[in-house]
């Protein structure tokens, strides 16, 4: 949905910056993207580019947790167990209004395997989001990995939408197009 999501802004003369971690997706024509590799350097690339922004679509989210010790040789079997212990990952959305300091039109895409729209409008107040879109990741039909999305969308002023599954570029285009005139209508 990233992908699509800037390749649709992209189309419409949106100026469009796409900070990515590795896939095998083609960088759409006149996107300009920054590649990381870790949840680090997201969050060290969001944080660079988010002056001057109008919008921020945060449409995928890194891990929560990383592993707490990373060792810079091979881990060689030497007992029946091992416990690895995680820590979180700094999280990028919840950071965009405070400590980084976005004043624009904030995006955020919520994951759910279950209770869809109760999750997401706990993530739209917690991370000061304008709107989030909800998607349900468990099913197979639809999101990752997939051509075709559904999604439900939780607007900041409490209202809600729901748009039928579709191409993935076809609800880009659908979803750029509400979230532009909703951005318009709140300045």
């Amino acid at each position: 949905m990233g992908y699509a999501l800037a390749r649709a802004a992209a189309v419409h003369g949106h100026e469009v910056i796409l900070v990515s971690g590795p896939v095998s997706l083609e960088v759409p024509k006149g996107v300009e993207r920054k590649a990381v590799v870790s949840a680090k350097e997201m969050y060290e690339a969001v944080e660079a580019h988010v002056d001057g922004l109008e919008m921020a679509i945060h449409s995928a989210a890194v891990a929560d947790y990383r592993p707490k010790e990373v060792h810079a040789q091979k881990f060689k079997k030497s007992a029946s167990e091992w416990t690895l212990t995680l820590e979180r990952t700094a999280d990028i959305l919840g950071s965009m209004r405070e400590p980084f300091g976005f004043r624009g039109y904030l995006v955020g895409f919520a994951a759910e395997t279950e209770n869809l729209l109760e999750n997401a409008r706990g993530k739209l107040e917690r991370k000061g989001c304008d709107l989030v879109i909800a998607n349900d990741v468990s099913r197979a039909d639809i999101g990752f990995d997939q051509r075709e999305n559904e999604v439900s969308l939780l607007f900041k002023d409490g209202r809600q939408q729901s748009l039928p599954k579709a191409g993935k570029q076809d609800l880009a285009d659908e979803l750029l197009s509400i979230i532009v005139a909703d951005k318009q209508f709140h300045e």
